[in-house]
């Protein structure tokens, strides 16, 4: 009798995958808004919003701006022709990337403490965020991080998402998508970065920041509370 020799190859979650390169997601008219509610924008505080609307898709109510702040030229937008066609160009991005193969499975685990180059990060339910989480896009411009997750996005008191490249903390290059199967919840005083896609409600506690990204839901409220949100190339970037 022979013997066998069996090789058991192990890819951790943040090594490199050549399927990542071929990642596209586009928000089309979606793009210009940082907020958008399917039912209702609901916001106490001086929450300031910078580089795109604050809309509603399917309800007449954007409410507490003021005191909160959408830095001109945009605006909100309450139901009206822009806000759904927003809402439609949405829905393709959320289930194009809900559609996605993905090229590393987190399912169980915390995004907490990780590492990740560009790809397609599949978590089979909720997903959470405890600590910081770096995503390291190798100074792509083009490079695009997408997470697909089954129910829940939650993330802790002071979590933050960085980027590190050559040795440098620096900001995200590429693009950054969560689809969200049900809500999502920004922990206080915690830093986000990306575009959340979620179905249903999205909530961002006090002082709770998105940078170079958008809170977009399809059939929810968005709750807002002395947030900052920013999207593109801004001052302070």
């Amino acid at each position: 009798m022979k013997n066998k020799t069996i090789v058991l190859l192990v890819v951790p979650p943040h090594s490199p995958d050549p399927k990542a390169a071929r990642i596209s997601i586009t928000l089309d008219s979606a793009d210009s808004f940082a907020v958008l509610g399917g039912t209702a924008v609901e916001n106490t505080g001086e929450t300031a919003v910078h580089g795109g609307d604050v809309g509603t898709s399917h309800g007449p109510d954007i409410i507490g701006f003021p005191p909160g702040v959408v830095a001109p030229p945009h605006t909100t937008r309450a139901a009206d022709d822009a806000a759904l066609q927003a809402h439609t160009d949405l829905t393709t991005a959320y289930n194009a990337a809900a559609a996605m193969p993905f090229t590393h499975d987190l399912s169980g685990h915390d995004l907490g403490g990780l590492t990740l180059l560009p790809g397609v990060y599949r978590f089979s339910a909720g997903a959470t965020l405890h600590g910081t989480l770096t995503l390291k896009d190798q100074d792509d411009t083009n490079a695009q991080f997408i997470f697909q997750i089954g129910t829940t996005l939650t993330t802790d008191s002071d979590s933050s998402i960085i980027s590190i490249n050559g040795g440098a903390t620096t900001w995200v290059k590429g693009a950054v998508y969560w689809q969200v199967g049900s809500s999502a919840t920004l922990g206080t005083d915690s830093a986000f970065a990306g575009n959340i896609l979620a179905r249903d409600d999205i909530t961002m506690n006090t002082d709770a920041t998105i940078r170079d990204g958008s809170a977009l839901s399809q059939f929810g409220d968005v709750t807002l509370d002395s947030n900052r949100i920013t999207k593109g190339d801004l001052p302070g970037k």
